[in-house]
């Protein structure tokens, strides 16, 4: 039969409070380990639930029952025999439902089974009145079903948007396996406000309690609140006892602010904060830490000396110490936006001396900038200004980079009939620098190619021509006559006089040529068969011809241009520098072959091999100072595979072999071994000479830029236990970077890590040493270190899913309190 009545509002306090207490992101832990059975069985004469909360009330009720009795207008209807009653995704089940629609009032007696999409539960009674929307559940058990957690409660009062729970209970464990639980005496629920109240709440580990709160306030919904965040507590060499207490700030509904205050007990105090907006064109952040008084550099004074001189600073870095960061985006219509990236520390130890990791002396200097951008079918472009600050003590401000103030580009390429496509990438920047004198440059590159192509075949032949003119300051064309002049001097066998610099001085000096190039390619592939796995086998031959005559450049400054490293990507590009202050002549080709297994069953590429060099036909003799020229010849031999046998093997490497030295010029091999449920072992070595080492006349120790090994794992030595440890280590300099060695033990619903780090404090070489211990109670939250950071950032796939997400953005940002290097928030407006 089908009646309009309202089904029972069981769950509604139940699905808010009972949870309540788990941790957020919940749905990550790992719960393999639990038994199948759940507290409160699937229900066999229950329908599968369809849609959800929002369609409930939209949904009539249909009731079921082996008998009906119907009494008069005013009386009740009682419905008995195996009652069941669905509306949406709510089913209710009874042995007896006495209703009366006048009045409203309700009776449920014997097997009380209720379930939606979140929950199941089974209770002795339930009654109440639906129009005064008051009731009461007695003497039930639940089971949530969107999250893991179960428990009980000996009666749940409802009256409106406030309830209350009496003798609840609260776990993620199975029932038979119980070990953890929270208790409380009462839950009072407002669901209007989204608070509720515990009173006399316990956790207990098996039968021992071990934390007692008589009294606490909680959230019940997904609604913002002020209040505090979890804290962090942490012990280390530097800084002692370190406790950070977040309290976040619910300022309105698109704009928010957490504050940081942190209590380090070698060091002093420190205030951080955020403030974040979003808006429907954007979004923004601004955020910042302040410490009055640091006792860190009076410590240990002997770090923070002048490198340069070797006597102390004039004022060391101990008085209002801090950072500044603000980050904005705006859309101002589909086609154009400005953003903004702002930093700013206030001395060069600041890094060094807040973070916990590698990236802290990694970090030299801090860019800031802002711009408007533009990008269209055909185009892109954008009007900027940056500025640079410097972060690292052991170097001077002659080390940062050019200021631009300000930058413009536009890149324009589009088809122009059926064969050709034309396009113009062009710039104009003003460069600044507070001790080198700086200037403005205009480049412009237009360029016409045809790019030809078949199913099996590529020809791209492609002619620009570059044009890139200055205008100098004074002081910078007086530096750049003058060394031209003294090379001029030394050439010619003649003495330098400052009458040569004359000669040599331009203020507006140009530089304008031809670059030609054409790229081919041809691509072959066949069906092939290896141990009964079938493959697509490919052939992909390329070669790649540039030619560009050379023009001298001994008079253009340098204000942003470097040589690029050499690799794969360097094979098929028109400059082998960045920026535009140098255009390398040339007349080279490459020759390039690459060959990959492709599986047919599952389509994933098994196999991957290239192979690659190129041939300098003439000598290119444009260089930056210090660079030394390439000569006629060949390249070093660029090799790249990557090989996965199976689904649990992966293996790289890349090879360079440069038959000049008859040596490498770069070597690296990675390889990860997955376990089957869980566990990984990464191995990695990394080697790179130094390319601007001239032998017999450079020292020895400088032939070698780079070479370091890297080996971390998560080995599994049964279901509950395992084994973490990474070792970094740098066989160039003969010393750890950082040592990571840790057991865990884990149960369906308990979690426990100790780890020991040691790792490089600071760019002097010294070591810092970190005991961390987590204690964690699942869907419910944890006591001491955050050690889960510490350990996805240290071996790569300790989370599984690490594996196969896009890698998050390599801009990170010190957190607000001042401390170790996290990526931007992820609590979302």
């Amino acid at each position: 039969m089908r009646k309009p009545l309202r089904l029972l509002p069981l769950s509604l306090c139940i699905a808010l409070a009972l949870p309540a207490y788990a941790a957020d992101g919940d749905d990550e832990e790992n719960w393999g380990l639990c038994p199948i059975i759940d507290a409160v069985p699937a229900f066999n004469d229950a329908p599968t639930p369809i849609g959800g909360i929002e369609q409930r009330a939209l949904e009539p009720t249909d009731i079921d029952g082996g008998q009906l009795e119907r009494g008069a207008k005013d009386e009740d209807l009682v419905v008995q025999d195996n009652v069941k009653l669905n509306r949406g995704d709510q089913f209710l089940g009874t042995d007896k439902l006495t209703y009366n629609e006048e009045t409203g009032r309700y009776t449920a007696e014997g097997n009380v089974r209720y379930q939606d999409t979140g929950m199941r539960i089974v209770a002795e009674r339930a009654e109440g009145d639906q129009i005064a929307d008051v009731h009461r559940i007695e003497d039930l058990q639940y089971q949530l079903t969107e999250r893991r957690g179960n428990g009980g409660a000996e009666r749940i009062e409802l009256n409106g948007a406030k309830g209350a729970l009496v003798g609840s209970t609260y776990s993620t464990c199975a029932p038979s396996q119980r070990a953890w639980e929270l208790r409380a005496h009462r839950i009072d629920i407002d669901t209007e406000e989204g608070m509720g109240v515990a009173r006399n709440a316990t956790v207990r580990i098996g039968k021992v309690p071990v934390l007692y709160v008589p009294w606490f306030m909680f959230p019940v919904d997904d609604r913002r609140r002020t209040g505090l965040l979890y804290p962090q507590i942490s012990l280390s060499n530097r800084n002692g006892f370190d406790y950070r207490q977040p309290i976040y700030l619910n300022l309105a509904p698109n704009y928010d602010a957490t504050l940081y205050p942190r209590y380090m007990s070698d060091r002093g105090g420190l205030l951080g904060g955020e403030f974040r907006w979003l808006y429907p064109q954007g979004r923004g952040e601004v955020s910042g830490t302040w410490m009055p008084d640091d006792r860190l550099p009076g410590n240990e004074p002997d770090r923070y000396l002048n490198p340069e001189v070797g006597t102390p600073m004039s004022s060391l870095p101990e008085k209002n110490r801090g950072q500044f960061l603000l980050t904005a985006a705006h859309n101002l219509n589909s086609s154009w936006y400005a953003n903004t990236n702002l930093a700013w520390v206030s001395d060069t130890h600041y890094f060094e001396d807040f973070s916990s990791s590698l990236y802290g002396i990694s970090t030299s200097t801090i860019r800031s900038n802002l711009g408007l951008y533009g990008r269209g079918r055909y185009w892109q472009a954008g009007l900027m200004a940056d500025h640079n600050q410097l972060a690292d003590y052991t170097l001077t401000e002659r080390n940062l980079a050019f200021d631009r103030l300000p930058r413009a580009y536009v890149s324009w390429a589009q088809p122009v009939g059926q064969w050709f496509e034309a396009g113009v990438d062009s710039e104009a920047v003003r460069f600044e620098h507070d001790v080198f004198s700086g200037g403005s440059r205009f480049d412009l590159k237009p360029f016409i190619s045809m790019p030809l192509e078949g199913a099996s075949w590529f020809i791209r032949p492609k002619l620009a021509w570059r044009y890139t003119g200055y205008q100098l300051d004074g002081d910078g064309a007086a530096q750049i006559a003058t060394t031209r002049a003294r090379a001029y001097a030394i050439e010619n066998g003649i003495p330098y006089t400052p009458d040569l610099d004359t000669r040599f001085y331009d203020r507006n000096p140009s530089r304008s040529l031809p670059i030609a190039s054409l790229d081919a390619g041809l691509y072959f592939d066949r069906n092939t068969q290896i141990r009964g796995d079938h493959y697509l086998h490919t052939l992909e031959p390329r070669i790649y011809y540039l030619n560009a005559p050379y023009r001298n450049q001994d008079g253009l400054p340098i204000f942003d241009t470097r040589t690029m490293t050499f690799s794969w990507g360097q094979l098929f590009r028109d400059n082998r520098y960045t920026g535009a202050d140098r255009q390398a002549d040339a007349n080279q080709l490459t020759a390039a072959l690459t060959t990959r297994l492709i599986s047919e069953d599952d389509g994933r590429e098994r196999l991957a091999a290239s192979i690659g060099q190129i041939q300098y036909l003439d000598d290119s003799l444009v260089v930056v100072p210090g660079e030394i020229p390439v000569e006629q010849g060949k390249s070093a031999w660029i090799a790249d595979a990557s090989v996965s046998p199976s689904d649990r093997w992966t293996i790289g490497a890349t090879y360079q072999w440069n038959p000049k030295f008859r040596g490498e010029d770069m070597a690296s091999l990675r390889a990860r071994y997955l376990f089957r449920d869980s566990g990984v072992v990464n191995i990695a070595y990394r080697y790179r000479r130094n390319t601007s080492f001239r032998p017999g006349i450079d020292p020895p120790e400088s032939k070698d830029l780079l070479e370091q090994a890297d080996f971390s794992f998560l080995y599994p030595i049964n279901q509950t236990w395992s084994v973490v440890g990474r070792y970094y280590y740098s066989i160039l300099d003969k010393k750890p970077l950082e040592t990571i060695a840790g057991v865990q033990w884990e149960s369906c619903c308990l979690a426990a890590r100790l780890i020991g780090r040691r790792y490089l404090r600071n760019r002097d070489g010294e070591l810092d040493t970190r005991i961390m211990f987590e204690f964690e109670l699942k869907g419910l939250g944890s006591a001491g270190q955050n050690t889960e950071r510490v350990l996805r950032r240290g071996i790569l796939g300790y989370d599984r899913d690490d594996l196969y997400l896009v890698p998050p953005t390599s801009t990170e940002r010190l957190n607000n309190g001042g401390g170790q290097v996290e990526p931007t928030s992820d609590r979302t407006l």
